[in-house]
This record gives structure tokens, sequence and C-alpha cells, in this order.
């Protein structure tokens, strides 16, 4: 069990695949284009699904869309700060397999296994047509330029290399054009309304260019004419295929995902990589025994990391991870085990990492709104109103999560302080799954009148005077007592210790592994509003994850805010803070735990 020290933006991900030939240049108002992408280290909001999210998309038209593994759809309207929900749809019997959203915003569409494609109005949040087909859909996608009339819709076929083009509001289940334009089952498309073009990607990880209209190569469109001239292989010669396809606002560029975790930018005019971005897991481990503190986690926090993207590897279902451009194309951002990445892709930098601090989810698959009317607005703004603090839009990024049945909301605003969990940043919009519903729920909880209020912990250095509040955390407060008075604590060591952090005790093995509580096992979180990190020598629960408490709890020595809402304050030290401090300064060794042993002797409980 492990308690976070608190990090800064990582250095830049992976390496390029060869070193520039040109001194990098910096970016032309860099900040304006920052200042228009969210930059919260923690998610402002979250909202439920009744199953696991699987799908986020932003409509142009002021709407975020997501889906669920249930076949549930939800449409939310964007707010000037925050969202607000609209409609929801049982989309499909079966899970959703694939949402697309048209270039200007109007329509939606998903599809699934049952052999069919649900059609939707976006602005008036209505189900317009349904498309009965023929064949199991693979991948859908809108081939609809702005402004234009036309509903066309591309669905190819999972089996065949067939790629159907569809008017999606004719009512005809018959295509408009149909053609084999691979070889294997095409996985994902992507369409580029500059150039009327669309990008697709097979099971083969080859990729192709093709017009709507003829669904021919673009000849006149791009700046090669065989496909030798590009690195357009290099998924296949890299034996890899496709996880996810983004192509950039301008269309000049396209971005892939792939099952061997690189991150592939390509040219689109000339096919050639721009970049490539390895977050592969030894990367990561390499990160992290490097002496760059600002791509470091803490040693506990990043073994469980690693164990939930080993687990992802071998998960069915799992939606994949996506890269996204912003609206300059100067920017890329996607989710890893660090949190959300932003990188200059001018510099090859990591500009920031929204969500580090957030240990309990991994992030997946994002969508990014931003509003306003793109590049030359930023582009004025870092011009005329350098000085200017607050952004014209409200940028917001979502994003859904490994196992979790919410879409979390990243915007530049902190969440806010709730009076308690329940109506916190977590909105409980659904029945809450069984893990949270005891989060939240008053079932069991202890008395207060009988809990004290205060205990003094003898150690090896000293004694420490902790005062207690039962009131605010009942369950905490009646663990760490009964413990106390069992004995459960006597002998313990501090077996983690760091300076200008805290000290960390309770654990009966001593390695930071063991413990659990007096109902045996782990219990809820108990987060109150006016127990926060906000000072040191706070007293606070360690733990694995949300709802995971056991015996072990730890005391600070630094203001640590990052731990909110994240670990249960439960005390603070009234005296013997010169205790705290001797602990905190004896020598440690590379994994924190002191040479020389400082115990906890035993505890004195007030008779209540």
């Amino acid at each position: 069990m492990d308690v976070e020290e608190e990090g800064d933006a990582a250095p830049a991900p992976g390496p390029a695949p060869a070193p520039t030939r040109k001194p990098k240049r910096p970016l032309d108002f860099e900040h304006a284009f920052l200042d228009a992408l969210p930059c919260a280290a923690m998610y402002e909001k979250s909202f439920m699904h009744r199953d696991v999210v699987t799908h986020v998309a932003v409509s142009v038209a002021d709407f975020f869309i997501t889906g669920s593994c249930d076949g549930h759809l939800k449409f939310w309207k964007k707010k000037g700060t925050g969202v607000e929900f609209v409609k929801h749809f049982r989309s499909h019997v079966g899970p959703i397999e694939g949402l697309a959203v048209s270039a200007d915003g109007l329509l939606c569409c998903t599809i699934s296994n049952d052999r069919s494609a649900k059609i939707y109005d976006v602005v008036n949040y209505d189900m317009i047509s349904m498309l009965r087909l023929s064949f199991v859909p693979g991948a859908a996608e809108w081939v609809v330029k702005q402004g234009s009339t036309d509903s066309k819709l591309a669905i190819s076929d999972r089996a065949t290399p067939a790629v159907h083009i569809f008017d999606a509001r004719s009512g005809s289940n018959d295509p408009l054009i149909s053609n084999e334009v691979h070889g294997s089952p095409v996985k994902l498309m992507k369409f580029i309304p500059a150039f009327d073009t669309v990008v697709s990607i097979d099971d083969k990880g080859m990729i192709e260019y093709w017009l709507t209209k003829t669904m021919e190569f673009p000849y006149k469109v791009v700046n090669f004419k065989y496909k030798t001239e590009t690195d357009l292989y290099t998924l296949a010669k890299c034996k890899t295929t496709v996880s996810a396809l983004e192509v950039s606002q301008d269309g000049l560029q396209f971005v892939t995902s792939s099952p061997d975790r690189r991150i592939r930018v390509f040219r689109f005019k000339t096919g050639k990589l721009r970049r490539t971005f390895d977050e592969s897991l030894e990367v990561a481990q390499d990160l992290q025994r490097s002496d760059q503190p600002l791509c470091r986690l803490d040693a506990f926090d990043f073994g469980r990391r690693m164990a939930v993207e080993k687990e992802i590897e071998k998960a069915e279902n799992v939606p994949p991870a996506n890269a996204i451009f912003d609206e300059s194309g100067n920017f890329l951002l996607y989710a890893t085990l660090l949190g959300v990445k932003v990188v200059n892709l001018s510099t090859n930098k990591v500009a920031r990492i929204l969500g580090k601090v957030e240990n309990t989810e991994r992030f997946l698959r994002i969508a990014l709104y931003q509003g306003g009317s793109g590049v030359k607005k930023v582009k004025k703004i870092g011009a005329n109103a350098v000085d200017q603090k607050e952004s014209v839009t409200d940028p917001t990024l979502i994003c859904c999560a490994f196992k979790k049945h919410r879409f979390y909301i990243f915007s530049r605003r902190e969440p806010e302080e709730a009076e308690d969990a329940s109506k916190g940043r977590d909105v409980f919009n659904e029945k809450p799954p069984p893990e949270e519903l005891l989060a939240i729920s008053d079932v069991g909880k202890a008395t207060t009148t009988s809990l004290p209020l205060n205990v003094m912990m003898h150690t090896t250095l000293g004694d420490i005077h902790i005062r207690l509040y039962p009131e605010e955390c009942p369950r905490t407060v009646e663990n760490f007592t009964t413990h106390c008075r069992n004995g459960y604590y006597d002998n313990l060591i501090f077996h983690r210790v760091i300076r200008g952090f805290m000290i960390q005790t309770g654990d009966p093995l001593g390695d930071g592994t063991g413990g659990q509580s007096i109902w045996g096992g782990e219990f809820e979180d108990e987060f109150h509003k006016s127990l926060r990190h906000d000072r040191p020598f706070t007293v606070s629960m360690a733990n694995a994850g949300l709802n995971t408490n056991g015996s072990q709890f730890f005391i600070t020595t630094v203001a640590t805010p990052w731990l909110d809402n994240k670990h249960t304050v439960f005390g603070r030290v009234v005296k013997g803070m010169d205790v705290v401090q001797a602990i905190e300064k004896v020598k440690t060794d590379k994994s924190d735990k002191p040479y020389q042993d400082v115990k906890i002797l035993n505890v004195t409980v007030p008779k209540g």
C-alpha cells in the first residue's frame, strides 16, 4: 500500500526514430496554443453510464457523445463551463463497436455486431434512421464536408475487404457505391474534408488513400505516385496493425496508435513518417529507473500502474487508446500510464501531463473540445492579448478509462471541494456499481459517540499526540483506534520515510504490502471537505486505490494537496511534531526504508 509523491510533467516520450538534422525551432505563440488546451492536474468532473464506457466523441456543434459496452448512448450539451445531460438511447442490444461524428458535427452513427447502424441528428438529439446491413460492420466514417447537404456514410465489412458508402438519410439499405480498396478487411477509416479523401487501414497494417466519389487513389491530392516513395508500409513492416486512427483538423497529418505501443505521426501529402513515440512498458521502466524526476512516479504507484498495463494487455474488448491533435495541429495528446501527455510536435517535448496524480484511473480513449474558430483566433490572442489570463472558450478533454463506468472531464479548472464525497466531482447520475455504492453508503458506519477523540503514540524516538475526527470519518477512526487498543500496531516499524513528504507505518509485514482492517480485508474511503492535506502533520490512510483501506497510515511533513480525495484524512498531530520530524530525518535506503528501525512501542487510547 502506498501514497504517491507529487510530480511534475514528464519529459519527452520515447525517443524519435532518428535525430533531427536541423536545430529545433521554438513554436511561435506556443503559450497561446497551450492556453487553448486543458491544463488541470486533476479531472474536474466525471459522469456515469450503467456499464463500462468505451467510446467518447466531440461534435463541433457543442455536444459530447459517450457510449458504453451495454449498447447505451448518451448526449451531453457543452455549456459555458461544464456539460449538461440531454438524452439517453439504447442504441444496440450488444456493445457499441464504433462511433462516428460528421465533420459538421450534425450527424452521429453507431455500429454493432447486430448488423445495424443507427443514425442520429446530434443537434436535435434524435435517432433519424437505421441501416440494416447484410454484413457485420467493421468501421464507420462519415464522408460529408461541412456545409454539404449529403449524408454519405462509409461502412466496412468486418469479414471482407469491401467498403460500402450509404446515403444515411435515404432510408435505403442498399449502398450507393462499393469497392474493395484493400486486400484485407478494413479496421479503421478517417475522412479528410479538405481533400475529400479517406485514409483507411486494414487488419494487416496496410494504409490506403481513396476519394469518396470514385473510391480511387487521389493522385491530384498527394505529392507521390507510388507508395514505395512513402512510409505507408511502416505498420506492415513492423508486423503490427492499428488500434486507433485520427486526423488533424487541416488534414495535413494523421496519427496511428498500434498494439506495439507506438504512436506514429504521418504527413498526409507525402505519406512520410514525421514522429514516432515509443510508449512501451520497457521504455516506461527505463524512465522510471532514470534520474529524471519529472518522468518518475513513486515506486509503489508505478508498480500498481504497471500491473494495470499488463492486465490491459490480457483483457478482451478494452477500448483502444487513441492519439489526437489539437485544432492547430501543433500538439498531440494521448493517454499513457503516467496520464494524458500533451506533446509539442515542433520541439518533440512534452508540454504538460494531465491526470498524473489520478492513480486509480487508467485513461484510454480521449476526445478534445476547443470551441472557438480555430487557429486564427489563437494566433490573434498570442499576438494581441499576451496578458490575457482567461481562455475565450472552455477547452475540455473527455476520457474513458479501463474498467470504469464513468467518463472523465479535464478542463482548465481543478475540481471544486464538496461537502461530502457523494456530491463531489464524481457525479452519481446512475445507480453506482457495488464498489462505488459501498463508498457512499451509510450502512454499518460506527456510532461516533463511543469513539475516542485522541490517542498518544509512543515511539522509539518519542511520543506523538494525535487528534482524531470520528464525526467526519467514523469507520476510519473506529478501525484505527480498535487496532490501537488490540495492540495491532505494537512494535511495528515505520517502513517508509521520505524527507519532505511523509512517514508511513501500520504494516505488520514491514514492507508496505500487508495489513488489514478490523473487519478483515479492506474498507471504504471517507473523504470530508473540512479534512484536507493542506498542512503538515496530517494523519491519513495509505491505500492501493479506491476503497482499499486496511491498517497502514502515514503522517505528512509538508502540505500534500494532490492527495485530497485519494486518501482519507482522519487525524492531526497536535503535540510531538518534533518527533515526527526526527523520524523524517533518519537515513533510508533506495526503497525509503530506514536503515535503523524506528518503531511504534504501543498506543495509549483514552477510555470512551
